[in-house]
């Protein structure tokens, strides 16, 4: 497929990017948005904030935005900010299966668990920016996504990923045709923002990142990607210009997919990584075990919004999160873990 990121060596020079962005950055905080002024990361809203879906259906409501972040630093729009060092891909891109998918080192494929037909049984109001193709293709880059575990395993971290991803998409309603889950993966970008409204998402604080003349860096793609300072640290990381134009996260799919399974995949100390937090590849601290963190579902929630979300009664944000993600859960014939819920953890 044609790709803003083809021809260009980033794949082979990944790993290192992100070692050297993690060297200057002090790791983000959650949605209050303190942290390190040079980290990068993710934007989740706590509803959907999308726009730019494609099928007819209503727009999902604005979601709650955390606000802007103090010291310059990590954390955008009610979503954790700032990554610090890479939990992922332990290697480039891997070699690509039968299904177009990464391979992992136990051979192991992202198409193992998501064919092309069974994600269009998903998703079937999606946007074309969203397309199977350019899912697996970003998947080069992170050949430990949904291919570490057991079958089981490989499977639930699938149907969290897509839960959240959807929850941040969505263009569902209670009744809408299909129901609300028949809805993920339809906006692009934030409600409301399309037209250069949304000035509020730049830091002028940040010197690194500095805010471009006429730019807006409002959410954008599957995990709301926002902030000057997270579009800019991420566009080094992949040797393109997403500071400059932003809108490249809407235009071109393997982009958009790369900023959430950036974020998914990447520790952002003393945060770790929502892979590792769902697999339970993640060992909780004496700090984390007193503030109720545990691995499981709820840990991805408060690792992406846990400012906004978390320790607090369960709202319809992340009951509509858990409702994606055991949708995702019976679609791909695996279980849903413990602690899918937050509200009894403290958000970082």
């Amino acid at each position: 497929m044609s790709s803003d990121l083809e021809g260009r060596p980033w794949r082979a020079t990944w790993l290192g990017a992100i070692a050297l962005l993690c060297a200057c950055s002090d790791g983000g905080d959650g949605a209050d948005g303190a942290g390190g002024a040079s980290a990068a990361g993710s934007a989740g809203a706590g509803g959907s904030r999308a726009t730019g879906g494609g099928a007819a259906g209503s727009g999902g409501s604005s979601g709650a935005n955390a606000g802007a972040p103090s010291g310059g630093g990590a954390g955008a729009s009610g979503s954790s900010g700032g990554t610090s060092s890479g939990s992922g891909g332990s290697s480039a891109a891997g070699a690509a299966g039968s299904a177009g998918a990464s391979s992992s080192g136990n051979g192991a494929t992202l198409g193992d668990v998501l064919g092309r037909e069974l994600f269009a049984s998903m998703f079937p109001n999606a946007n074309a920016l969203y397309s199977y193709d350019a899912l697996v293709e970003a998947a080069e880059a992170y050949p430990e996504f949904a291919t570490v575990g057991t079958p089981e395993e490989r499977r639930r971290e699938l149907a969290a990923f897509l839960g959240n991803i959807s929850h941040e998409t969505t263009g569902g309603w209670p009744t809408a045709p299909g129901g609300p889950e028949a809805w993920g993966l339809y906006f692009t970008q934030e409600v409301g923002c399309e037209e250069g409204a949304c000035t509020q998402y730049c830091d002028a604080s940040n010197t690194q990142y500095p805010c471009q003349p006429g730019k807006t860096y409002h959410g954008r793609g599957p995990i709301q990607l926002s902030w000057n300072y997270n579009y800019g640290a991420l566009g080094e990381v992949l040797g393109l210009g997403l500071l400059q134009d932003p809108d490249l996260v809407t235009r071109d799919g393997v982009i958009a997919f790369t900023t959430a399974l950036w974020f998914w995949m990447t520790t952002q100390p003393p945060k770790p990584s929502a892979h590792d937090a769902l697999l339970g590849l993640w060992t909780p601290s004496d700090a984390d075990i007193a503030a109720g963190r545990q691995p499981g579902f709820g840990m991805t929630v408060n690792i992406i919004n846990g400012g906004l979300e978390c320790n607090r009664p369960t709202d319809d944000r992340v009951r509509d999160r858990i409702r994606y993600f055991e949708h995702f859960v019976s679609l791909l014939g695996t279980t849903a873990g413990d602690r899918l819920e937050c509200a009894d953890m403290q958000s970082y």
